[in-house]
């Protein structure tokens, strides 16, 4: 059984950015990119129990891309991700609930530089020094969200099949995320990762991949 974090326990844990999605567990979510033909592509994401918790909706080629709305399963709306413009390092922010004109962005996410192998650094409004990285390479499903103190806060990674240890395809994937982490932010990352690598579900095997990588290479 899931359970939120309690009173007690949200003491000694950063407040979620987004009310009621900090859990006291680690959790292991089923996202599912439900649509693979347009380019405003919808998501669905599904606890271990398969239950509905987080869902983006596709309305078809003229959805706009520069703006997505991650919903409950209700359709309320939890977080607005938005892309700015001008930018030179592809420089998205985050509202919480649905945007409206004269909002706050509570977060920025943007590419460390144009090059193609560039970290993505996310800087938390209001909050000073709080930042995170995500590392790795996205369009093969595996990336790691670190903090500032280089711990693990999310972690996103291909899924496999328990029944037949087959390799799903890259449409269904795997995000954990450690406890006291918010699950919504996480899948806000999620939304932004898919829109600055731009997929081609078309060829699985391309090597023009966008990576995201460790600033510090080993």
């Amino acid at each position: 059984m899931t359970h939120l974090v309690s009173r007690s326990s949200a003491r000694n844990m950063k407040k979620g950015l987004v009310d009621g999605y900090v859990y006291k567990e680690e959790m292991n979510f089923t996202v599912l990119k439900t649509s693979l033909f347009f380019d405003g592509d919808g998501f669905t994401v599904y606890d271990c129990n398969g239950k509905l918790v987080f869902r983006v909706d596709s309305y078809g080629p003229d959805t706009i891309r520069d703006e997505l709305v991650l919903m409950d399963p209700n359709g309320r709306c939890l977080l607005t991700v938005r892309r700015k413009r001008p930018s030179l390092h592809q420089r998205w922010e985050g509202f919480k609930g649905e945007r409206m004109d004269g909002d706050k962005a509570i977060f920025s996410a943007k590419k460390a530089s144009m090059m193609k192998r560039a970290s993505v650094t996310v800087e938390v409004y209001d909050k000073p020094g709080e930042e995170y990285h995500i590392e790795g390479c996205y369009s093969q499903r595996c990336c790691t969200v670190k903090n500032g103190v280089k711990e693990s806060m999310a972690v996103i990674n291909r899924k496999v099949d328990p029944t037949t240890s087959v390799m799903l395809g890259k449409e269904v994937f795997s995000l954990c995320v450690k406890p006291g982490f918010d699950a919504a932010f996480a899948m806000g990352f999620v939304l932004i990762l898919d829109q600055i690598n731009c997929d081609n579900y078309f060829d699985n095997d391309s090597t023009s991949d966008h990576m995201v990588h460790p600033t510090t290479e080993y």
